[in-house]
């Protein structure tokens, strides 16, 4: 009885599994098909996934020639590269000073952090843009790096996993000479690739997909990132060609699909241990 219920219990939750994960696959499984469709088979009144007459070739081929979507993917890459280095570099040092150290300014950074996660790009972007076109820094690879250098959500989510990490550790390192920049390079980060390997899921995809302030701070298409490319493309095929379209679309995001896959292991394993406490 006890083996049937909980074969029926496993039963339900997969179930429930699958139909979660066919919704929220469901664009994706929709952009793949339509990547294959002419113009003749997007617009019919029938709706099937599977193309009537494949056109992927076609489309892949306008996706690739229309833009430049080698330099775009590139951009993407020097981005979000850089931009993720310099988050965690900042973030490590300044979490663990902040988990492990004892000083009177402690309380308040941590409650400057919780109070840096309420304020959006959009309240910062006028100043910014302001600052970037006066030291004529607009359509280079520092205005769209320089403003995201420093991520608060990296400090809180690196803050929760170091706490968690036992003192005797830290303790140790500490007696055998080590300074303090010694145990965070030696120390610390050797045991936060989980968490790092997490926070670059969350930080990539975001800034891969951002397009908010790309489209603020570049006008010019040599240092465009793949978004603001998809604008471009829209505007040379006039907006109708929604197979070439979603060929461009799927290029652009397989990147993120083939690293989330790589990294999941590491990306859960990360996740769990950082809402632990110690």
């Amino acid at each position: 009885m006890m083996a049937s219920a909980f074969s029926l219990g496993r039963i339900i939750r997969l179930s429930l599994l699958s139909v979660g994960a066919i919704i929220f696959l469901a664009p994706y499984i929709f952009m793949i098909s339509a990547a294959g469709k002419t113009q003749s088979d997007i617009f019919t009144s029938s709706l099937s996934l599977i193309p009537a007459h494949l056109a992927y070739a076609e489309n892949f081929a306008k996706a690739l020639s229309r833009v430049p979507m080698a330099r775009l993917l590139w951009n993407g890459v020097v981005v979000c590269g850089l931009i993720f280095l310099l988050q965690v570099l900042v973030a490590i040092p300044c979490a663990y000073a902040m988990a492990k150290l004892r000083f009177a300014a402690a309380r308040a950074m941590m409650v400057l952090v919780m109070l840096g996660l309420l304020v959006p790009i959009h309240a910062t972007a006028l100043p910014l843009y302001v600052a970037f076109n006066s030291t004529s820094l607009l359509n280079s690879y520092a205005a769209l790096v320089a403003p995201f250098t420093i991520s608060v959500f990296a400090i809180f989510m690196f803050l929760q996993f170091f706490r968690a990490m036992p003192d005797d550790l830290i303790h140790a390192a500490r007696l055998d000479g080590m300074s303090e920049l010694g145990i965070v390079a030696r120390v610390i980060v050797p045991n936060a690739w989980p968490a790092v390997t997490a926070f670059a899921i969350f930080s990539v995809v975001a800034h891969w997909n951002d397009l908010y302030w790309p489209l603020i701070a570049i006008s010019k298409q040599d240092y465009a990132t793949p978004p603001l490319g998809l604008m471009y493309f829209r505007a040379a095929e006039a907006g109708d060609d929604y197979g070439a379209l979603m060929a461009a679309t799927l290029i652009i995001t397989l990147p993120l699909v083939a690293a989330f896959l790589l990294a999941q292991k590491r990306f859960v394993e990360g996740i769990t241990m950082t809402g632990l406490k110690g």
